[in-house]
């Protein structure tokens, strides 16, 4: 085989010419298999023995989910080599991969705190002393808005392009991981009032719909910083990033019994295995079913 790195590289260009996979994407897989080279000392052939003791040297020095995720990468990129016929022998066949990985509930934010934070924001809009901090308040207030009310990845608000929004029908086209397109709907007219004057008065040459006061895109760490200050500024204690935002958005539908394959769709999971773990966490729905249902309590006792 040819020197390996050579090969990570190429592969990584066709995960993002041909597959289509986002920057994030070929990032992490880029850190993923430099590692592992790190690790194998950049030997150009791999014995089955060597990557056991690598998948177990992964497993003990990561979560469950990491590990799952760079084990995938290293999968994935010995499926491309032998595709290519660029090794005879893939080490990864005949090795189970058999990991339990625990659940880890999504944490989600309670609703009083999320209307706490929006009073906070919609105040802030209400009460600014030039047209700039009317801006940067009225980004701030849309973008708590679309976290809560459409369930967007922070990198989705981010990234979201003027070109992508069509105000008419309220409509939002959605480009998510792995270059997937999705469409969501904003059916609250103050949100749409709020996103049509804040492109009215944000006059920018910028693509982008959000942006800083140097003119450039919103970045997603920018929006996880106002957050926060945002919340702690409501006097919520609990730290709130813009994921649970998204957390919140589908466990409140699943809440109301919509069907598991819409939530999916809005959120654009490709699997519906990742969708259901919010059957997990409908806690007030389980706990009106068992005030209402269970038998002991219409004991007299």
């Amino acid at each position: 085989m040819k020197n390996i790195k050579k090969e990570v590289e190429k592969y990584l260009l066709v995960c993002e010419n041909s597959k289509g996979l986002s920057k994030l994407t070929i990032k992490a897989y880029r850190i993923d298999l430099m590692q592992f080279l790190d690790f194998i000392q950049y030997k150009n052939s791999l014995n089955k023995e060597q990557l056991i003791e690598y998948i177990n040297y992964i497993h003990k020095k990561y979560k469950p989910k990491s590990a799952k995720r760079k084990i995938a990468s290293i999968k994935a990129f010995y499926r491309y080599m032998e595709t290519e016929d660029i090794i005879e022998y893939n080490p990864f066949h005949k090795i189970a991969l058999k990991y339990k990985e625990p659940i880890t509930l999504p944490k989600t934010i309670p609703l009083d705190s999320i209307k706490d934070i929006l009073k906070y924001s919609y105040k802030k809009l209400n009460n600014v002393n030039s047209n700039y901090q009317y801006m940067v308040a009225l980004r701030n207030t849309i973008i708590i808005e679309l976290l809560f009310s459409t369930g967007m990845r922070v990198s989705e608000i981010s990234n979201l392009k003027r070109k992508s929004l069509d105000l008419q029908s309220n409509t939002i086209y959605i480009y998510g991981k792995g270059s997937k397109e999705r469409i969501m709907c904003i059916t609250n007219d103050k949100i749409s009032r709020l996103l049509c004057n804040y492109l009215d008065i944000c006059n920018s040459l910028n693509d982008y719909v959000f942006i800083n006061k140097l003119g450039n895109r919103y970045s997603e760490q920018s929006i996880r910083n106002m957050i926060n200050d945002y919340a702690i500024a409501t006097g919520v204690e609990l730290h709130i990033t813009p994921h649970m935002f998204r957390h919140t958005f589908a466990t409140a539908l699943m809440d109301e019994n919509v069907n598991i394959r819409y939530i999916q769709q809005l959120l654009g999971h490709s699997s519906i295995t990742t969708t259901q773990i919010y059957t997990h966490i409908c806690t007030n729905k389980i706990r009106h079913i068992l005030e209402e249902k269970h038998p002991r309590n219409k004991f007299n006792l």
